[in-house]
């Protein structure tokens, strides 16, 4: 069974849910492609589940936990 814990400090999350945003802001006023865009949305939608739940599957893999237990 997966473990999901949280593996993200709450700076992280806050840091995340920031990029987040700003790279949503920064697509849709950006003169690129419409493919470029949807990867770039789904790139902060990411970014921003994962600074929700606090847990991501990258720190998982690379067994990094700025959580504070």
């Amino acid at each position: 069974m997966v473990d999901l814990c949280k593996n993200e400090g709450v700076r992280d999350r806050i840091v995340r849910a920031i990029v987040a945003i700003a790279l949503a802001v920064v697509t849709y006023f950006s003169p690129v492609e419409f493919w470029w865009k949807i990867g770039l949305y789904i790139i902060a939608i990411l970014i921003l589940i994962t600074s929700i739940t606090g847990f991501c599957a990258f720190y998982r893999l690379l067994r990094i936990n700025t959580a504070k237990n």
